[in-house]
């Protein structure tokens, strides 16, 4: 997790916290939480990152529309990050 940028971290916590999200209902996720639209250009090479990576796995739900879901190595990957971040900020 240490070598994403923070776009990808934040890509992986919205396909975290989905059920099997197509590329365009993470897309408008992450333009909620940014306040700004994304294009294709950065969010499809982003998502191809996480799922070379292993973070994400990248399934068919029909001919257009790809879905994405967390990996166990994802999972462990925010878990390990939430360990991390705990040392520094209380809660």
């Amino acid at each position: 997790m240490d070598d994403l940028t923070g776009f990808q971290r934040d890509l992986l916590y919205v396909i975290a916290g989905a059920d099997q999200p197509s590329g365009q209902d993470v897309k408008d996720e992450v333009e909620t939480y940014y306040n700004s639209e994304i294009n294709h250009g950065r969010l499809y090479p982003n998502l191809d990152t996480l799922v070379n990576k292993d973070l994400v796995e990248k399934g068919q739900l029909d001919r257009r529309t790809n879905y994405y879901e967390i990996s166990d190595r994802g999972q462990q990957a925010i878990e390990e990050r939430r360990q991390w971040e705990q040392e520094y900020i209380e809660t």
